[in-house]
């Protein structure tokens, strides 16, 4: 769980980290608000 003002500074970082197949929970003042996931395969 990451902070927002975290997540701001290391967004780039934190994209990496999902693609890979991490979960990232974003969080304000402790609260969780929001989650960043790894999209599954493209339908064409």
């Amino acid at each position: 769980m990451v902070n927002v003002y975290e997540a701001k500074t290391r967004l780039s970082t934190l994209v990496d980290e999902a693609a890979a197949g991490a979960e990232i929970i974003i969080a304000k003042t402790g609260k969780p608000l929001a989650k960043l996931v790894p999209l599954g395969p493209s339908r064409r």
